[in-house]
Formats: structure tokens, C-alpha cells, sequence
């Protein structure tokens, strides 16, 4: 009922048989005006809309900014084809298998440009579980609206009128704090199962409840996500991670059941104490940087969430006594991210930052001689800092020990200098005599 209410206040007609004729709410009611949308999305509808194409900033961005919050991007939605906008927009570029996009570039700004997705016919190219692989059907703004996932994301807004077109009651629904999802739900998920994570991301990040239509067959076709190719699972993890609610999408992916198919390992790792709260304390203070606007790091993030399966790991190599203590962790890292790249695509860069806050780890227990000098100057030192302060905070080590490190980092040479416990080893090699070495052929007895 107050889905259509609202739909008839803000000028929605009914709609004809078999068509949907979308509200078009006007700025006096909706309140977004044209210089809250960012210049370089502006530039593009209006040059789309000079050539006489439609065009309007879609999907998060607008969504974003009727519930108050600002938008990360500015994406566009047109008629025009990819090789149309190519053409008017010199500094662009054509990107996309599944589903072709042009990227624009204005000044700092990267804009992504769409074109109007048709509705799906039965020879949609899709596999035997039902995910479309090939998208490449463009179409109406109607049927663009229908193919879109979610109510609260089938939303256009014009920067020429200011008007915000709705098709599928969106705006009542994020006033209803709901997110719906558009048409069958388990139809959606199998078209595309990471519906079924975005879903969880976006109710989490907007303090939306999932329409129970659309989460009860999350739990049930969870297992559609085995089929979903690593890289893609890698960058919805990852935006799920950098949200700034990532504590609560972890915790509403275990209650879900999607857990499983997303991190094979995060499942053993939240159900062991230590893990949990590790793993929590980081997340949590991810949140906390992201709404702060600080810098985060991808490397940090799974290198936390992997920590406690290499330290397991680590033991069973290091109890086999094949390796010594540094190459068995070695061993253990290559095993954990291997395991790992069945299912997310982590890229090589991040990989190799999440090893070297690894490695480090071992060496903050050096504390003496010329080491700890070494080890402050390695590139990766704050990020490996910080995670040690993060599994002192967990009870995984002695609090002293980053304690000490704070302090030393922080100290001048002499404060530095004091700080440094006795070189055992060092005084062993300072007390060993040298032999003197002797001339070639000579006796022992000889002088």
C-alpha cells in the first residue's frame, strides 16, 4: 500500500497493459539538485543528450544521494551504443566480455558509460547453472530497468530537469529501508549468483533489511557461487570488505551460508575463538578508517583474514621436521593462497603484500644489534607493525613486545640505542678466537 501511494504522489501513471510507465519525481520533492552530481557525469549526459541521445546519471549513485550519503562514483545509462559514445567522447575507451561498457574519462574522473540492456530472449548464451556468460543486447530505458538487480538501483536521474525517473517504486522501497529484488529472485541469482553477495553488501551499507522474497533462497542456492569465476569473486569480496560495514557483512554472510563459497577458509577461521576475534578486530578497524576517509589496504585485509590458517599451517610443516622454522612459513604461505585461488582471483600485487607482512612477522622478534635498525626500514614495515599490534590486541602474543616496538620507532638514536636487548648470539661470535691460518704446507707443529 505505501509502496503506491507513494508511486501516485510522485506522478507515477498507470501503467498500460503489458507496459510500466515509471514515476518521474521532480526535484522539489526528491531534493537532488544538478550540483550535487559530480561535473564529469553532468559533461556526459549533457553531451549524450546534444546528439540526441537519452542519458542519465543510474543505479548507486542516485540511490546514494536520496538516502544522504555520498556517492563513490557517478555512473551513466544511455541509448547510445558503445561504439556511439566511443566516437563523442575522444578520451574513452571499450571495456567488457560479458557485457560491453565504455569507459570516459573527464579530467580525474573515470565515468562509466553503459548502454540500455535489452531484456534477455531464450538463446541468452548461459551455462548449466544458469548464469548468463555473453550480455551483449541492448534495448529500451524500460527493459534496461527491469534487467537492473535491485529496486533501490533502477533508479535515473536527469542533470537537464533534475527529475528522478522510477520505474519499480525504488524510492518507496528505500524508504521503507527495503531491499527488493527486481523479478524472481531465484531467476536473478541464477542469471548472476553475485546478486546474492551484493545483496548482503547493500543491506549492510545502507541499513536496509533484505526483502524475505529475496533472502530465503540465498541459503539454498549458495552453492551456485562455486561456479562464479575468481576474479569476480575477488572484487565483490573486496568491496565488501572496503565498505565500511564489513563486520556486519561478514557476520550476515555466515548467517546466510555464503561463507562457505566465498572464503573456503573464513568458516574454520570464525569458529575458532582466537580467529574470530582477530579477524573482527581488523575489520572493525578497516571500518573505522574507511569512515574516516583514511587509506586501506587490500593486502592488510586479507592478510588478516588468512593469518590464523597459515600459523596452523606453519605448525603441521614445522612438526614434520622436513623445514626449519622460516622456510616451513614460507611453505605455509604459498599452501594458504594457493588454496585460495580456486576461488578468488587475488591478484599478484596483493599477494605479494600480503606474504611480506607475513614474512616480517617472525623478524619483530629480533630485538637486538643491527636487526630491528633493518627491519624499520623495510618497505612493509608499518603495514607488518600493525599487524602485530592487531594479534597483541587479539591475546595471539605478549602486548610487551608491540609495546616495545612502538616505542622504538618512535625514539631518537640514543633512546633506540638503550632499548636493544643483548646481542647473545653476537657476543658468542665476538668471543670465538680466530685461528690464525697457516701457510700452505706447513706442519702443524711448525712455526
Amino acid at each position: 500500500m505505501i509502496r503506491k501511494l507513494i508511486s501516485r504522489v510522485f506522478g507515477g501513471k498507470k501503467a498500460a497493459a503489458g507496459h510500466r510507465e515509471p514515476a518521474v519525481i521532480p526535484v522539489s520533492t526528491h531534493g537532488i539538485t544538478r550540483d550535487r552530481i559530480s561535473s564529469g557525469s553532468r559533461r556526459v549526459c549533457e553531451t549524450l543528450q546534444g546528439h540526441g541521445h537519452k542519458a542519465y546519471v543510474v543505479g548507486g549513485a542516485v540511490r546514494d544521494l536520496l538516502i544522504g550519503a555520498e556517492p563513490k562514483d557517478f555512473d551513466v545509462a544511455t541509448d547510445a551504443t558503445p561504439e556511439e559514445i566511443r566516437r563523442y567522447f575522444r578520451r574513452s575507451r571499450i571495456i567488457g566480455r560479458r557485457f560491453q561498457i565504455v569507459h570516459v574519462m573527464m579530467g580525474q574522473e573515470t565515468l562509466e558509460v553503459t548502454t540500455f540492456r535489452g531484456a534477455l530472449g531464450d538463446d541468452a548464451k548461459t551455462d548449466e547453472h544458469g548464469r548468463v556468460l555473453h550480455d551483449n543486447v541492448f534495448g529500451s530505458q524500460l527493459e534496461d530497468a527491469a534487467r537492473r538487480d535491485f529496486t533501490a538501483n533502477a533508479l535515473y536521474y536527469d542533470p537537464a530537469t533534475e527529475a528522478v525517473v522510477d520505474y519499480h517504486h525504488g524510492v518507496a522501497d528505500l524508504k521503507q529501508k527495503t531491499l527488493r529484488v527486481i523479478g524472481d529472485p531465484r531467476k536473478r541469482y541464477r542469471e548472476d549468483p553475485v546478486r546474492m553477495l551484493r545483496a548482503v553488501r547493500l543491506a549492510a551499507k545502507l541499513g536496509l533489511l533484505i526483502d524475505p522474497a529475496a533472502q530465503k533462497p540465498i541459503r539454498e542456492m549458495a552453492e551456485l557461487l562455486e561456479n562464479v569465476p575468481p576474479a569476480r569473486l575477488f572484487d565483490e569480496m573486496l568491496k565488501l570488505l572496503t565498505s565500511g560495514h564489513a563486520v556486519k557483512c561478514i557476520t550476515q554472510l555466515r548467517e546466510e551460508g555464503l561463507h562457505h563459497g566465498l572464503l573456503p577458509l573464513l568458516d574454520v577461521i570464525l569458529e575458532q575463538p582466537l580467529g574470530e576475534k582477530f579477524v573482527m578486530l581488523a575489520l572493525a578497524n578497516t571500518d573505522a578508517r574507511v569512515k574516516k576517509g583514511k587509506p586501506i589496504s587490500p593486502g592488510f585485509l586479507f592478510a588478516t583474514l588468512l593469518w590464523h590458517e597459515v600459523l596452523a599451517q606453519w605448525e603441521k610443516i614445522k612438526a614434520q621436521g622436513e623445514l626449519s622454522t622460516i622456510p616451513a612459513l614460507y611453505a605455509a604461505m604459498d599452501e594458504v593462497l594457493d588454496s585460495q585461488a580456486e576461488k578468488l582471483a587475488i591478484t599478484r600485487r596483493i599477494a605479494g603484500d600480503i606474504k611480506e607482512i607475513w614474512a616480517l612477522q617472525p623478524r619483530f622478534e629480533a630485538r637486538a644489534g643491527k636487526r630491528p635498525y633493518a627491519l624499520i626500514e623495510q618497505p612493509r614495515f608499518r603495514a607488518a607493525y600493525d599487524f602485530l599490534v592487531l594479534r597483541a590486541e587479539a591475546g595471539e602474543i605478549d602486548g610487551e613486545l608491540a609495546v616495545w616496538w612502538t616505542t622504538f620507532q618512535e625514539a631518537d638514536g640514543e633512546e633506540r640505542a638503550a632499548m636493544l636487548l643483548p646481542d647473545k648470539a653476537g657476543d658468542k661470535k665476538r668471543r670465538r678466537r680466530r685461528k690464525k691460518p697457516r701457510s700452505e704446507g706447513a706442519s702443524p707443529t711448525s712455526e
